[in-house]
Order: structure tokens, then C-alpha cells, then sequence
């Protein structure tokens, strides 16, 4: 059985997907630990529901991104990691965590990529008018949303409802990364 760490920001739904595919056997493998920026996010409490570690930490706590990701690190180190799964995980990824863990970090993106990246990506392609969304899940490395794509999941939509969107995208993301995550295990 393969061993993963989940890092999130917020709701924590994909974090949640996540856990029970493992918890029901749809993933070879166990969330050994929520990695989480905010101390007042949801995912915390799902992790807790779920019976898995938190380990929160706050970047308004440290000097420097470095810092901040040595602490991380240093969390990480009494874990046997196979994969690094970031779910709504609201950081760039810097230097501490990419000389430690580059290679088997991983990210969903709600775009298809190279297009839209970063920040409010289903705003972006709205305001753009795109006619087909999607869901991209890709290696992290230092550029933003710019490492080497593993899988995408299109559709088209025409309209302009935008929760509507976003709960169709979010639905997609939870069966794909968990597609994914069983192809690179």
C-alpha cells in the first residue's frame, strides 16, 4: 500500500474525495496526512471526521517562505511519501518543498491547461468565452501551473452560469484525480 499526503486551503472536498477512495479501496493506498495553510478550513474538519492527522500551519507564523516550507519538510520527513496530492492548496510551491519532493507532487487545476492558469481559472475562461472546460492534473514544478500535464477531462458549456460550472468542473476534478492518482501508483 502506497502512502499520501494531501495538501489543502479551504473546503477540502477534493481532499475528501481523495481519503474515501482510499478508505474504500478505490486507491491502493492511505492518507497518512492533511497538510493545511488556514486553521479555520474545512478540509481540517473533514480530516478530523475521517480520522486523519491534520498538520496545520500558518505562513503568517514564519519569517520567509522558506521558513514556512522547512517547517513542512520537517513534518514531512517522518513520513514514507509515495505521492504529494494538492487539492485547492492556495500556495506556489517554492524551493524547500521542490528539492525535497519535486517529482511526485501533483496538482489539479480547474482549466485545461497551459490555458488559465493560476488564480480564479474558471472566472478567467468565462470572461474569455471558452466553450470547453476542463480539469487538468499535472506534476508540480517551479512555474505556475506549468509542470508536465498527466491528464485532462474537457466538456462543452455554453452558458453562463457560473455555480453551475463549478459544481460540474468539481465533479469531474474528484473522478479524475482519483483515475490519476491510481495511474501513477
Amino acid at each position: 500500500m502506497k502512502n499520501l499526503v494531501v495538501f489543502a486551503s479551504g473546503n477540502g472536498s477534493n481532499f475528501e474525495a481523495i481519503a474515501k477512495a482510499c478508505i474504500n479501496n478505490k486507491i491502493d493506498a492511505k492518507v497518512l496526512l492533511l497538510v493545511c495553510d488556514k486553521k479555520d478550513a474545512y478540509a481540517i474538519k473533514r480530516a478530523e471526521l475521517l480520522g486523519i492527522e491534520s498538520f496545520v500551519v500558518s505562513p503568517r507564523d514564519f519569517p520567509s517562505k522558506d521558513d514556512y516550507e522547512k517547517a513542512i519538510v520537517d513534518k514531512l520527513s517522518s513520513y514514507n511519501i509515495d505521492l504529494i496530492c494538492l487539492a485547492g492548496y492556495m500556495r506556489i510551491i517554492g524551493n524547500e518543498l521542490l528539492s525535497r519532493y519535486e517529482g511526485i507532487i501533483i496538482n489539479t487545476h480547474p482549466s485545461l491547461l497551459p490555458s488559465f492558469r493560476g488564480k480564479d481559472a474558471i472566472e478567467q475562461a468565462m470572461d474569455f468565452g471558452v466553450k470547453v472546460y476542463g480539469i487538468t492534473i499535472h506534476y508540480v514544478d517551479s512555474s505556475l501551473d506549468g509542470g508536465k500535464i498527466i491528464a485532462q477531462k474537457s466538456f462543452e458549456y455554453r452558458g453562463d452560469d457560473i455555480e453551475y460550472l463549478k459544481k460540474r468542473l468539481l465533479k469531474i476534478e474528484h473522478k479524475l484525480y482519483i483515475d490519476t492518482i491510481n495511474e501513477i501508483l
